[in-house]
């Protein structure tokens, strides 16, 4: 069947589910996590003006909070705008800003937890240079290296999809504009752009920052297991810890998301993954980090 071929003004965002009873629950379930994941992060930008955390381990989790708050605005917003306004439609324009604010506060998290893991790095494995390599003159060019790095990098295959032509349907299967149903409905000729996608977005993006981190890791375990008495061992460990879970997390629901095959069976479960990313991991980077983390919580209680 010939479907038809014409440029688009807007967009139709089609979202996770067509019952209306299931649509009221994902919108309070939402919401809730939204208002949760503004707060808890806001609370850690406020724990983070405590003068004692002023070091590089919570300079970065200071941008990472900000990071979380843009990144859960740009991805949910349109799924709270739609269920109140009941318009599930969204300008060309408005879909292609998302789809790249979303593309580059995705790999800028990348990069911010890739400086955190050499910030732990050298904590454990270089203490005694600890206080020159990660001084305030680094921990800064570290974190301006990775926003920039962040908006330049997805630009590329944006761009190409920004400049389509034509597109057989209006319709996203998702619940926001994202590069992959984008590329899905265009008429034009997407080999380049999928091939664009899969190299630069796979590998700059997602596995040269994974590699870091693994390698940091590396080092980190070996230096651990160096220390004589068990109790050395766990409070070492203990200090990366919340940083690590946040990395399992993140990673897991990427490799879920992008990395798995795209056939039909999977299309549901791959809007499963981006909703546990977009929604959940904001949500519990606060958590994880004021859980486990003595610092933060005491400088909490100072601010109550």
């Amino acid at each position: 069947m010939q479907r038809n071929q014409t440029s688009v003004r807007y967009f139709i965002i089609k979202g996770i589910s067509d019952d209306p009873y299931l649509q009221l629950l994902i919108f309070l379930l939402v919401l809730l996590i939204y208002l949760t994941t503004i707060s808890g992060n806001l609370t850690i930008l406020i724990a983070c003006r405590d003068p004692r955390l002023h070091t590089p381990m919570y300079f970065f989790l200071g941008n990472l909070s900000i990071l979380d708050i843009c990144f859960s605005t740009v991805s949910l917003h349109k799924i709270l705008i739609i269920f109140i306004s009941q318009d599930n439609r969204v300008s060309f324009l408005a879909c292609m800003m998302q789809m790249y604010m979303f593309g580059s506060l995705e790999g800028l998290e990348l990069s911010i937890l890739t400086a955190m893991s050499y910030d732990r790095y050298v904590a454990i494995c270089k203490p005694l240079q600890y206080p020159l390599l990660m001084n305030t003159r680094t921990c800064v060019i570290l974190a301006a290296a990775c926003w920039i790095l962040g908006f330049l990098q997805v630009f590329p295959p944006f761009w190409i999809v920004y400049n389509f032509t034509c597109y057989f349907s209006n319709e996203i299967n998702h619940f926001f504009c994202d590069i992959i149903p984008m590329i899905r409905i265009s008429c034009d000729d997407t080999t380049f752009v999928e091939m664009l996608f899969f190299i630069e977005g796979i590998f700059p993006i997602i596995l040269t920052p994974f590699l870091l981190t693994f390698v940091s890791y590396i080092f980190i375990i070996h230096a651990i297991l160096r220390i004589r008495t068990t109790s050395g061992r766990l409070k070492t460990f203990y200090t990366c810890s919340s940083h690590l879970t946040v990395v399992i997390l993140l990673y897991t629901t990427l490799f879920g998301q992008y990395l798995t095959p795209n056939v039909s069976s999977t299309l549901e479960s791959k809007k499963l993954f981006a909703l546990f990313n977009t929604a959940a991991v904001p949500l519990l980077n606060p958590v994880i980090y004021s859980l486990k983390n003595k610092d933060v919580k005491r400088a909490l209680k100072k601010r109550v």
